[in-house]
């Protein structure tokens, strides 16, 4: 398939995505608050949206800003995050994200990649959520749901594994304005149509799409 094809092959798909899902969010409920979503961010590795949403709301009622988490007892944070999993890597790294955030940058989560890096916990995943929710920059969100359909759809290869590679794949055909909001909605899809064991592909609105349909 040619570039020009692909694009246009992906333009379709966030066009249907958009009438399914016409007005989306991210998963994780941080209530439009900068610092709450680098933290989520940091727990919801290898661990579900829904359960950070729970584990958080306990934890920022406790800790309702950046400066109290940063200077929070540590054995308190473990228990709260303990349902997350590796309580005590991700207790030690949300609060030194939290201090640098205060200490470093002012309390202002920086805007760009370079700087998000610093962060402890922090890879491309969760920078790129960053830029594109809080910043709305182009920007691609390589999580499971995202690396796992873009291959089923074939918009990228079958073999692509990782998702720094998947992440400039499809911001090559992607296009800079619709990025950020697709990812949201691939979410969704992978729960609803697309999933990991189980896809729904007699019922699915891509399926005429889709090189892997199992119909």
């Amino acid at each position: 398939m040619t570039e020009k094809d692909l694009k246009k092959k992906a333009a379709e798909i966030v066009s249907r995505l958009e009438d399914i899902y016409p007005n989306v969010e991210c998963a994780l409920e941080y209530n439009g608050e900068p610092w709450k979503l680098l933290v989520m961010g940091r727990l919801s590795a290898q661990c579900t949206d829904a359960r950070v949403n729970i584990v958080c709301r306990e934890l920022f009622s406790e800790y309702p800003t950046p400066e109290a988490l940063a200077k929070g007892n540590i054995a308190n944070i473990e228990k709260i995050v303990y349902p997350c999993g590796l309580y005590r890597v991700k207790s030690r790294e949300i609060q030194e994200e939290c201090r640098m955030l205060t200490e470093d940058f002012g309390g202002v989560l920086p805007d760009t990649m370079e700087e998000l890096l610093r962060f402890p916990g922090v890879g491309r995943k969760v920078a790129n959520l960053l830029l594109g929710d809080i910043y709305k920059k182009p920007a691609i969100v390589a999580d499971t749901h995202c690396m796992r359909i873009s291959r089923r759809l074939g918009l990228v290869s079958p073999d692509d594994k990782n998702p720094h590679v998947i992440e400039r794949k499809l911001s090559s055909v992607i296009e800079p304005e619709k990025q950020s909001d697709l990812c949201h909605r691939l979410v969704f899809f992978g729960r609803d149509v697309c999933r990991s064991r189980d896809p729904q592909c007699a019922s699915c609105m891509l399926s005429d799409l889709c090189p892997s349909k199992k119909v």
